[in-house]
């Protein structure tokens, strides 16, 4: 049926359901205008941030065009930052609070994120991920996850739920129906969740209805498939996973949010107009466009595909003012959100004294430190997952270089080992460790197999060298001195130095 709605308010409509990023640190004319017209969110990320104080005046001159606009912001703290992506996060990710399993502390360090965040003038934060990480080779979650423990990863989601909504900032639990148990990067491919039924609802959703216990105001959809639930379509685009598995069984009655829909997992198979379509059609309220397709473009592309499908009845009127009612809500609510009160003594030191927490060692640890002199330290560099900024730092060279001077150190990238006869290691890490202590840093060795081979290299021709694993544990090596940060934070390289240099806080010992 052709809608007899007027094609202005139709459009405006269209326009309120899609939360577009946008390129640049002060607002584009063409993202003002479309304000103007019924656009009712933007997401921020890092390319839009240099300092608060600039963010803040950017949210205020959006703001300037809509009182009530929502501003959402891709900021999970951990890896996956971009209030921080310059220098690191100082608070540690999710899977080092899971391994501390200190709820309060959890809380607490959300509440100081959403504290800052509020302050910057964000209203939506698209975190926290309640991914249960139970498949190892997991491409996209890892350390983004609060553990493999459905139990324990629901509490530390629950509290990191109350912990942002507390400090004026909603929370974004994702990614519906849990994005953990996958071996495809969903940015690229379509990631399938095998699972049946009864595994899914002991393993994946656990964390997702303590974040609605917990009043979580919004949910995010995963682009993967659940045969389980739909053998046809990506949870995003499912009526059966949005609408009577999240509404219904779970009982969720708040924003539902897309993933970035111009991923691959559903923009290869549907086209981005037709994945947003049917994402809205499916039950969505409101649909992420980040990446760099934020652009004036794309989005009159997407609010014209939404147009267009109401008028030949491939997507309801009905469907569309639910979606638009729903943001309309949202907007109002947030509007009036307040932080819980003002920042107490020292919190601004939580994230950094929450990595010293989650530091761990082996015993050998214990024996080979603090450092006698000044080390060379060798990282070796995975490539790391589309969520994860390239610009942010990472590392401990850098904070053992500020505490014990002389410190040397070398990068090495997976290409530089690719090379025949370069003998990159013994060039670039045993030479220049001669004589002196060698820390080797590795970040998810044991998903990299290269690196797996070169950490064994390494160790082997130096059994005393120190390793500082900054991702997913994995197994550890029998005899080495190792050290566990369980995240690649800033605050977790800062962690790791002051227990290399023996300015630490008595890290735990024992299996990570």
């Amino acid at each position: 049926m052709l809608s007899s709605r007027h094609s202005g308010e139709l459009r405006r409509s269209a326009l309120s359901v899609l939360q577009p990023g946008f390129v640049g640190t002060e607002a584009p004319e063409w993202v003002l205008r479309a304000i103007g017209e019924g656009l009712a969110s933007v997401v921020l990320f890092s390319r839009n941030i240099v300092s608060p104080a600039q963010v803040a005046h950017l949210t205020g001159r959006l703001r300037a065009e809509n009182p009530e606009l929502i501003i959402a912001i891709d900021e999970e703290a951990g890896d996956v930052t971009r209030i921080e992506s310059s220098t690191g996060a100082t608070r540690p990710g999710n899977f080092a609070l899971g391994t501390v399993d200190d709820t309060e502390l959890t809380e607490a360090v959300a509440a100081d994120l959403g504290r800052q965040l509020h302050a910057a003038g964000v209203s939506l934060d698209y975190a926290p991920s309640a991914d249960v990480n139970s498949n190892p080779d997991n491409p996209i979650i890892g350390v983004r996850s609060f553990g493999t423990d459905p139990e324990r990863v629901s509490r530390h989601t629950a509290a990191w739920v109350r912990g942002l909504q507390s400090a004026g900032v909603a929370a974004c639990a994702k990614h519906f129906p849990g994005h953990g148990d996958v071996a495809v990067d969903s940015h690229h491919g379509l990631p399938v969740y095998a699972a049946d039924r009864e595994q899914i609802a002991a393993q994946a959703l656990p964390p997702f209805r303590a974040a609605v216990d917990a009043g979580v105001r919004a949910v995010m959809t995963g682009h993967l498939l659940v045969p389980a639930h739909d053998p046809d379509l990506p949870a995003t685009l499912s009526r059966r996973i949005l609408g009577d598995l999240l509404r219904g069984e779970l009982g969720f009655d708040g924003l539902i949010v897309t993933d970035a829909i111009e991923m691959g997992a559903v923009t290869d198979r549907y086209g981005i107009g037709g994945a947003t379509v049917g994402a809205v059609a499916a039950g969505a309220d409101a649909v992420c466009v980040g990446g760099e397709n934020a652009e004036e473009a794309t989005v009159a592309q997407l609010t014209g595909a939404l147009v267009d499908a109401v008028r030949s009845g491939e997507l309801t009127e009905e469907r569309l003012d639910e979606a638009a009612g729903r943001v309309r809500e949202f907007a109002a609510w947030s509007r009036g959100l307040d932080p819980a009160g003002p920042v107490g003594p020292g919190a601004g030191d939580i994230g950094f004294a929450a990595a010293r927490r989650a530091i761990r060692l082996t015993g050998a640890a214990h024996r080979a430190l603090p450092l006698s002199a000044a080390p060379h330290v060798v990282e070796l560099v995975p490539t790391t997952n589309l969520a994860i900024g390239k610009e942010t730092p990472w590392g401990v060279a850098v904070p053992l270089g500020e505490r014990l001077p002389g410190t040397t150190s070398v990068r090495v990238h997976h290409q530089e080992l690719l090379r025949p006869r370069t003998g990159a290691l013994e060039t670039h890490a045993l030479a220049p460790a001669s004589g002196r202590p060698l820390v080797v840093v590795v970040r998810d060795a044991s998903r990299h197999a290269w690196m797996a081979r070169a950490l064994t290299d390494l160790v082997t021709a130096r059994p005393d060298a120190i390793v500082v694993e900054m991702g997913l544990p994995g197994t550890p090596v029998p005899g080495v001195a190792q050290i566990f940060t369980h995240g690649a934070t800033a605050a977790s390289g800062v962690a790791a130095a002051e227990v290399l240099t023996g300015a630490g806080q008595g890290p735990a010992a024992g299996s990570p």
